[in-house]
């Protein structure tokens, strides 16, 4: 009796534990469905600044980039072929996420770049005007790195790149209601970190790639000065230093302020306009006013300077500060004088020497010119993106294609450093 009793008790005991876990298990179980339900990601598409959540100043607050006063520029100045369109991520009215995309129509270029002049070039122009005019991008065509979007800790990553790959197809309808289809859709530029976010996220039905890296200089934290980075150099990379150096004898560089910029408006688009075309690949020109836009709503943190020779101005570069960070921007210059001068490579040692001495922590000097800027110091970083076409023939074979959208640039990594 004594043990049917132990077994009775000890089997309704068992029971009463089994049937709480289950009420806790489905509570549980109840309670997330509950909370996911709640917490669906809505987006919201705008086509202007002033349409922007007051609140999205609040987490731009760590990337110039992604701020309205950035993005106001885009739209009072931004390529004639470009259209930029700004994503809002919402939980439950709350902004979580924000992102930029940018549609380009390569059929209002007057070049795609004038440098290389082969049948490859001319095969590469072919396949753009006839399946890759229309460019989809959700990133930024104007710089290099991840300036693509910016998400909360409120928000799971992966559920939010979900919710961007539901906004390119949102974007493709926009376009589509005004006439225009979408052949390619990409996602610009991501370290190699991010690539599994995108895996898991199901961007397996789109194309990886990898294009030129991009030039990072890393400032150490004793280099106070220039000096300290010229101590730095080996010595056949500081006797670079004082030959390029001694050749900008006569050049005399300026900051330059809004009226300056205004002044010298013709002459600054010629330099530019003349470095851009000849470059080895373009999908976009500036606007003349882009640089002037630039100035008055960035202020000090968008930086100007003209190379000047008997008081003409014969170069330019400008930068942007954008926190611990300093990113170049474009540049222009006459390319008689630059070879001459050094003026390009005198430009990068001036901008390592601003950097320095004003306490950044890195310069991305972007892609383009790899060699060159590695000889300086800057190190490559691979970047990633994903793509897809709309048709889905030439989708298959879109590895072939991007061969000649991005062709591989050979060049050699240096080490200026001892």
């Amino acid at each position: 009796m004594d043990s049917l009793l132990y077994n009775h008790g000890r089997n309704y005991l068992f029971n009463e534990i089994v049937l709480t876990f289950n009420y806790h298990f489905i509570a549980l179980h109840l309670w997330s469905d509950f909370f996911y339900l709640k917490t669906p990601i809505s987006i919201k598409i705008y086509s202007s600044v002033a349409q922007l959540p007051e609140n999205w100043k609040d987490l731009a607050i760590d990337n110039i980039f992604m701020s309205a006063e950035y993005l106001e520029i885009l739209e009072k100045s931004g390529p004639t072929n470009m259209t930029s369109h700004f994503i809002g991520l919402f939980q439950e009215n709350e902004l979580v996420g924000i992102a930029l995309s940018q549609f380009l129509d390569l059929n209002k270029l007057e070049s795609f770049g004038e440098r290389d002049k082969c049948i490859k070039t001319s095969v590469r122009n072919l396949i753009f005007k006839k399946f890759c005019s229309h460019v989809l991008i959700i990133g930024n065509n104007m710089l290099t790195g991840q300036n693509a979007f910016i998400f909360s800790n409120k928000i799971n990553k992966i559920e939010a790149l979900k919710a961007l790959k539901t906004a390119s197809e949102k974007l493709k309808t926009i376009f589509k209601n005004k006439g225009l289809v979408v052949h390619v859709v990409t996602f610009k530029d991501f370290p190699e970190k991010d690539v599994p976010d995108f895996q898991l996220a199901g961007f397996q039905d789109l194309y990886q790639f990898s294009t030129q890296p991009n030039m990072l200089f890393d400032i150490p934290n004793h280099w106070k000065t220039e000096q300290d980075y010229i101590d730095a150099l080996s010595k056949k990379y500081r006797d670079q230093y004082k030959r390029a150096r001694k050749k900008a004898d006569g050049i005399e560089k300026r900051k330059m302020h809004l009226d300056d910029i205004i002044k010298h408006e013709e002459t600054i688009y010629s330099l530019y306009h003349h470095v851009a075309k000849n470059a080895h690949f373009n999908t976009f020109f500036l606007a003349k006013n882009h640089f002037r836009t630039f100035k008055e709503l960035l202020n000090d943190k968008f930086l100007f300077y003209g190379y000047f020779l008997d008081e003409k101005l014969i170069g330019f570069n400008t930068l942007i500060k954008n926190g611990e960070v300093m990113d170049t921007y474009f540049l222009g210059y006459d390319d008689s004088v630059q070879r001459e001068k050094m003026l390009y490579l005198n430009m990068l040692y001036d901008m390592i020497a601003y950097s320095i001495n004003k306490g950044f922590k890195e310069i991305i000097f972007a892609r383009t010119a790899l060699e060159i800027k590695s000889s300086v110091g800057a190190k490559p970083q691979e970047m990633f993106g994903f793509m897809k076409h709309e048709n889905s023939i030439v989708d298959l074979a879109i590895d072939k294609v991007f061969c000649y959208l991005d062709p591989e640039v050979i060049w050699k990594e240096r080490n200026p450093f001892k």
